[in-house]
């Protein structure tokens, strides 16, 4: 039996990862002129104006006391990751630095079972298997590509950024069920804006007029992103939306190659190609009696 409205937030979601990876595009290009820490800064500053609007247009009651913890335990949890995930992508090429997240939603399905209590499902289980497959073949097709001291850096940097995205994962779960979209983008805005804001005297440096409408964007596509993901986690299982995060390799791969020259060999073509099959058979959502593995 096929489930709608679960395959639907599974589509939704994946709209959600498309905004994200586009939003990472712009924010590598304004990390390498104006810094990783002032880009997070002032975007999450921008992110504040750009998701207050449709969350007070839609006049919220007072979030309750659940949800505020929620709220600033994934902000403080999302900053760290933000700082550790950017500065790794300075470094690293886009397509490269994603692959390397890709552990955190195999991570983040094991986490589903122990902290939320969900059953892993076998279309899941495939699909991840896949995926992770996928990234296999690509990191091993870059193996033999030249990795400076930097990158290497960056790329340890990416995997740590990985770790607390897994925990992300869960929390984005938990707090999609006490919270609407609006104020899940607001609170997150407000919340790592307050944390990056603790080490304003000493980092932060006004950017230039010509950088502000790529901060915006970077805002918005940000705002865009978390209401999405929001809504579709609210619908479906953090186990089940998991694999989405695999198909941020395809627009990190795209968007690498269309603004920083960043080319894709056939590994990576081959490894994308196995990770958008393994998101295709984690979307069908069989019948779940079935599918449950006890």
């Amino acid at each position: 039996m096929k489930h709608p409205s679960v395959v639907v937030a599974f589509a939704v979601a994946c709209l959600g990862i498309a905004a994200f990876s586009s939003m990472d595009a712009v924010v590598k290009h304004l990390a390498l002129a104006i810094g990783t820490y002032n880009t997070l800064l002032w975007r999450s500053f921008a992110g504040v104006g750009v998701s207050g609007i449709p969350w007070l247009w839609s006049r919220p009651s007072r979030p309750s006391r659940v949800a505020m913890r929620l709220h600033v335990e994934r902000g403080v949890v999302s900053a760290v990751m933000a700082m550790l995930f950017f500065w790794g992508l300075a470094r690293t090429p886009i397509a490269q630095a994603v692959a390397l997240t890709f552990i955190a939603p195999l991570i983040a399905q094991g986490l589903a079972a122990v902290l939320l209590g969900e059953r892993m499902k076998r279309g899941a289980l495939i699909g991840s298997a896949l995926g992770f497959g996928g990234v296999g073949v690509i990191l091993w097709g870059q193996a033999s590509a030249a990795m400076g001291p930097e990158a290497l850096l960056g790329a340890v940097a990416v995997l740590l950024s990985a770790l607390c995205y897994a925990y992300n994962i869960i929390l984005m779960r938990k707090q999609a069920q006490v919270a609407d979209p609006y104020e899940v983008a607001f609170f997150q805005s407000v919340i790592v804006g307050l944390c990056l804001a603790l080490a304003m005297p000493w980092f932060a440096e006004l950017p230039s007029a010509g950088h502000v409408p790529l901060i915006l964007l970077a805002a918005v596509l940000a705002t865009i992103s978390l209401a999405l993901l929001g809504w579709a986690y609210a619908r479906a299982e953090a186990s089940y939306l998991a694999p989405v995060e695999f198909t941020a390799f395809i627009w990190a791969s795209l968007w690498g190659f269309v603004f920083f020259e960043e080319h894709v060999g056939v590994p990576t073509l081959l490894g994308a190609g196995l990770i958008v099959a393994g998101c295709l058979i984690a979307a069908r959502a069989p019948d779940l009696e079935r599918d449950v593995i006890p």
